[in-house]
């Protein structure tokens, strides 16, 4: 039976933690299954606009509003050459994609990406091919993309219509490289050595570039993190970012659990975090390396190794993950992460953004939002400024993984530019229902400007074709300030995400 409990929150706009990273609202983008054909790009479609972009995905991409899209992988990056993918689409060859078993047509490359990017708004995060890939391909691409006409690459750029180099800024020196899966695997000291040459070519001819280094491709990794060290003081004078992948889920079907796994998320980065400390001081150095989070997501139903292979097909359908409510809650609580991490975490990444492992999936003319797609929405719309160490009392509750553990997992954000204070309370409990009293000091809030939230009675509860609105996020009753606090009730398995004037 549900009861009411209580807690309290204080907010302090003095106590800053970081300012926030736009970039933590990323994408990627892959060549696997149907993210690209048949999600981002499908010429067959109603959708389609004039250059093959499905309008609806546009219009949802938007709306989620991401800084940065990584591509083109992935696991797809370490077999792929990038010069298949520009030019005359007739001329360009079909291949083999090794990675997942299918047959990549190359009719969405470099320049449809890129393209895609500004109609988005977005910056690109491109790739270089770390696996059978050479350190003069990578340089290759950065002048394909960066290099003013009058050289080979920029010439044959402009000569595919895009006189003006691209600019692109950012760029990740392969993709999971210490995983035998991979293709052209490396251990830590080949990989480190391959990453610093490459990144010096890649500087050559754009100094501005900014560079993100391959970390472990997990906590699980039998090096993690010791291949973090080892890759991170051969290249640390090279790059700006050390990349960290994780995918969480609820294989135990134990939901309690699950909806502690921030305190999975918060170690990770704590480990990584103390690696970034330790090879600075080894070296010396004052140059700073952050954290790129640039694969994350909930991923566990569609895990079975055929779910993964394409069958030698071009665009099958792999890895189309239905999400649900918790699985929504753990979402919302990754991102209150990124903030509360914001010092050290400046790039994330959701893998992906349409179809596989994604909030948006497609039909050939129609869209559905999935339930992670409103906490991605809110948060992008919403966080702005510095992010705040707030103080939470809250009830405590057993998980049988991670012990006692808060029901309240909270983040908040002050913007002084906008003169705006934003809150994120996601309530674990499955049963009841939270009365939280909500302090301010520092600034004087005047009033709440919006209050929303993601909530239902069934964990398991998701969107569909045939209910696309099951679980979406509501208008609540946002109760008056008074005197610098105010109360309000969180449901159980709930998401509130509060608007404040300042």
């Amino acid at each position: 039976m549900s009861q009411s409990l209580s807690a309290r929150l204080d907010i302090d706009s003095n106590r800053v933690i970081s300012e926030i990273s736009p970039l933590l609202f990323s994408g990627f983008a892959e060549h696997m299954g149907r993210c690209i054909y048949d999600g981002i790009y499908d010429p067959a479609s109603k959708q389609a606009d004039e250059n093959g972009l499905r309008r609806d995905v546009l219009a949802a991409l938007r709306e989620l509003n991401y800084r940065s899209m990584r591509y083109p992988g992935g696991n797809f990056l370490s077999g792929y050459f990038w010069e298949d993918g520009i030019g005359p689409k007739e001329n360009r060859p079909s291949r083999r994609d090794l990675a997942w078993q299918s047959i990549e047509s190359n009719q969405f490359g470099t320049d449809e990406f890129l393209h895609f990017c500004r109609e988005i708004n977005t910056e690109p995060m491109l790739g270089v091919n770390m696996g059978t890939g050479s350190i003069q391909d990578a340089a290759n691409l950065v002048e394909y993309c960066n290099a003013p006409a009058g050289s080979r690459y920029a010439d044959l750029r402009a000569a595919n219509g895009q006189q003006d180099p691209y600019g692109v800024k950012y760029w990740c020196l392969g993709n999971e490289m210490d995983g035998p899966w991979q293709i052209g695997h490396l251990d830590a000291i080949e990989y480190g050595k391959k990453a610093r040459e490459a990144a010096k070519m890649m500087r050559w001819h754009d100094n501005s570039i900014e560079l993100v280094l391959c970390g472990s491709s997990g906590p699980q990794m039998p090096t993690y993190p010791e291949w973090d060290r080892i890759a991170l003081e051969l290249c640390w004078e090279h790059v700006d970012y050390h990349s960290m992948h994780y995918y969480a889920g609820n294989q135990n079907d134990d939901t309690p659990s699950y909806l502690a796994l921030s305190a999975d998320f918060e170690d990770f980065v704590e480990t990584l975090e103390a690696v970034l400390r330790y090879v600075k001081a080894k070296t010396r150095s004052k140059h700073d390396v952050y954290l790129s989070w640039d694969e994350w997501n909930v991923w566990y139903k569609a895990r079975e190794l055929s779910d993964m292979r394409g069958g030698w097909t071009e665009a099958p359908h792999l890895i189309e993950e239905v999400y649900n409510l918790e699985d929504a809650l753990v979402v919302a609580q990754w991102l209150n992460v990124f903030l509360r991490k914001a010092d050290v975490l400046k790039i994330a990444c959701i893998a992906q953004i349409v179809n596989v492992i994604a909030p948006i999936l497609t039909r050939r003319d129609d869209l559905l939002k999935q339930s992670t797609y409103y906490p991605l929405k809110l948060f992008s719309q919403m966080a702005s400024g510095n992010s705040l160490d707030v103080q939470v009392e809250s009830p405590r509750y057993e998980t049988n993984e991670y012990g006692d553990m808060p029901l309240l997992d909270v983040a908040a954000a002050h913007d002084p530019a906008a003169g705006k204070n934003t809150i994120f309370i996601v309530n674990r409990s499955l049963t009841d229902s939270i009365a939280l009293e909500v302090h301010w000091q520092g600034v004087k809030p005047i009033r709440f400007t919006s209050a929303q939230q993601l909530a239902g009675d069934d964990p398991k509860a998701a969107n569909s074709w045939d209910d696309p609105n099951r679980i979406t996020p509501q208008a609540i009753y946002a109760p008056r300030i008074i005197d610098g606090s105010a109360e309000l009730s969180l449901p159980p398995l709930s998401f509130t995400a509060l608007g404040v004037e300042l």
